[in-house]
């Protein structure tokens, strides 16, 4: 049976390699970053994926994949001798590749080749991964550049963590808003507030900070804590006690 990350605590450092390579200046407008993991273990291993408002497009084993962005946190199993070349594209930027609302993919993986057709780059190199993405550069869309900006805004603004705040902000409506962000991001702009302000917690525990947790909630505009914890776990497979135990 595949151990659990929880179990092995920090084996992903010790078993797996990590890049993340930055795209050349003509495809940045799209790609938020490359990554690229190998990793070696010598029984299954339950990786912990936690989402960010990206969809990927992933090499592995011969095979390309796009995969929406995902609501809640995911478990892959690694076993073996393998790696992963992943192109993460910003928030917004897929939409004009996949010619149709990026909500239609939200939570769901499919066959790269239905976007980008049969072939596949030559080798999973930085260069040839690039070549491949140049030769299916859709029509610039500049709508992708307002969204990207409209996920960066919230990202870097801890004070935003409502709609109605950021729709005010904008000179926008909440149902525009809503409109736009399941067009081009996949998900709702509530959850992309959240994803980023649970970000911050993260950061702190990382930072050794102690943590209020009821008042911490209120600082991220939750209600109650008990909604706090609900959204954290739901993101992260754990309540953040628990998290904050194991980090």
């Amino acid at each position: 049976m595949a151990r659990d990350t929880r179990e092995l605590g920090g084996a992903w450092r010790r078993f797996q390699r990590h890049e993340f390579p930055t795209p050349s200046p003509d495809l940045a407008r799209y790609v938020e970053r490359y990554w690229v993991v190998s990793w070696h273990y010598r029984e299954p291993y339950r990786q912990l994926v936690v989402p960010y408002p990206y969809v990927h497009l992933t090499f592995h084993d011969g095979q390309a994949t796009v995969q929406g962005v995902s609501s809640g946190y995911g478990i892959k199993v690694l076993e073996g001798s393998s790696g992963v070349f992943g192109v993460a594209f910003r928030p917004g930027c897929f939409r004009p590749f996949l010619g149709r609302s990026v909500s239609t993919i939200t939570d769901r993986s499919f066959d790269a080749t239905e976007v980008f057709g049969p072939d596949l780059p030559d080798s999973l190199e930085v260069p040839a991964v690039e070549q491949f993405l140049r030769a299916h550069l859709p029509e610039p869309d500049p709508r992708t550049d307002e969204v990207a900006d409209i996920v960066m805004k919230i990202a870097a603004k801890p004070e935003i963590t409502r709609v109605d705040e950021l729709a005010s902000t904008l000179d926008t409506s909440v149902r525009q808003l809503q409109r736009l962000f399941a067009d081009y991001v996949g998900i709702g702009p509530k959850w992309v507030i959240r994803r980023y302000r649970l970000r911050e917690v993260t950061e702190r525990l990382a930072q050794g900070v102690e943590i209020d947790w009821a008042s911490l909630a209120a600082e991220l505009g939750y209600a109650d804590q008990a909604h706090f914890v609900r959204d954290f776990t739901k993101m992260f497979g754990e309540p953040p006690t628990q998290y904050a135990e194991r980090y």
